[in-house]
């Protein structure tokens, strides 16, 4: 028998019509989020849930269905599940790595060229009718070439800017948790410091960490303060590790001179004030948004479904240790 699964949103023409062919599927019609007893009901007592980084997956919802035996969510970040609750219940949890790397790292790159040159605010002056013209002061904004790139976490998408920014002639420097090896960094092109000097030193920072309790608001008021106040911050990681409050009164007080961001600490809805600050470009999370790397993760999340509901080993699982 096929597995029956529920799908909290539609997907890519081609994924979806894998899962057609291939499981017993229920989905959400329409783009827009589901309540949790949406979900819970939408669950009923099928095998799989294949949820997006927008839904929370609780301990309510992980509990709902007795015959639930995976939850195979579409996209690399999972802290919008209970893997705990997963976890004591035996029930894997995939996600899809890899596959969004080159994509969110453009976009990466894309906020901060648009932040240091001025793009939005560019666009939005023509579009109102307001440029009188070319002067030699208008709209200037910060060099890339000889700049400090710092990079706050070294994994795939960080490595992934850093290949961008060599072709800026940026100087980098990077923090992780673990450093890499002389060999690495030489290939990369990237010097260690620690987090405190990539703060005080770097023209641009770039966040690439996971969410986790410890990175919760790492970048918050204090942080923000020890910045150049040339500085520009860019965000492509997940909302919460930057205190969007402290982000908003540091931007209004020129505590440092731009931002750059496709996530949000409550998203969808911004900080209050942050749509009006001329200094912060804003993407409505875009990382992924290629078609190409859509279907890829699409199909990650497919594989790993249909490997745990087969008996196999999923691809990507987050909690190993209940296999």
């Amino acid at each position: 028998m096929k597995p029956s699964v529920f799908l909290t949103r539609r997907l890519p023409e081609p994924v979806m019509r894998r899962l057609e062919e291939a499981t017993d599927l229920t989905f959400n019609p329409e783009n827009s989020s589901l309540s949790k007893q949406e979900i819970i009901a939408g669950l009923g007592e099928k095998d799989a849930l294949v949820p997006n980084v927008t839904d929370a997956i609780d301990a309510e919802i992980i509990r709902a269905s007795p015959n639930l035996k995976v939850i195979a969510n579409f996209g690399v970040g999972f802290n919008n599940i209970d893997v705990a609750t997963a976890t004591q219940t035996q029930i894997p949890v995939t996600n899809t790595p890899g596959v969004l790397t080159e994509a969110t790292a453009d976009i990466a790159f894309g906020l901060l060229l648009s932040s240091a040159r001025r793009f939005s605010e560019g666009e939005q002056m023509l579009r109102a009718e307001h440029w009188a013209g070319w002067h030699p002061l208008q709209l200037l904004g910060a060099d890339l070439n000889g700049a400090t790139l710092g990079l706050i976490g070294f994994g795939r998408i960080g490595q992934a800017v850093a290949r961008r920014a060599k072709g800026f002639d940026m100087r980098i420097i990077y923090w992780n948790r673990t450093r890499l090896d002389e060999v690495e960094e030489e290939r990369f092109g990237v010097e260690y410091v620690e987090r405190e000097q990539l703060i005080e030193e770097s023209d641009f920072i770039s966040l690439h960490v996971a969410y986790v309790p410890e990175t919760h608001h790492l970048i918050d008021a204090e942080v923000l303060g020890k910045m150049k106040t040339s500085a520009i911050l860019v965000n492509t990681t997940r909302g919460p590790v930057v205190d969007e409050k402290a982000l908003v009164d540091g931007l209004r007080a020129k505590t440092i001179a731009g931002a750059g961001l496709d996530v949000y600490e409550n998203e969808p809805a911004l900080e209050p004030g942050l749509a009006d600050l001329p200094n912060c470009t804003l993407l409505p999370h875009l990382g992924s948004a290629t078609t190409g790397t859509r279907v890829r993760m699409g199909m990650m999340a497919v594989d790993n479904l249909l490997a745990v509901c087969s008996g196999k080993r999923p691809p990507n699982c987050v909690n190993p240790e209940v296999l």
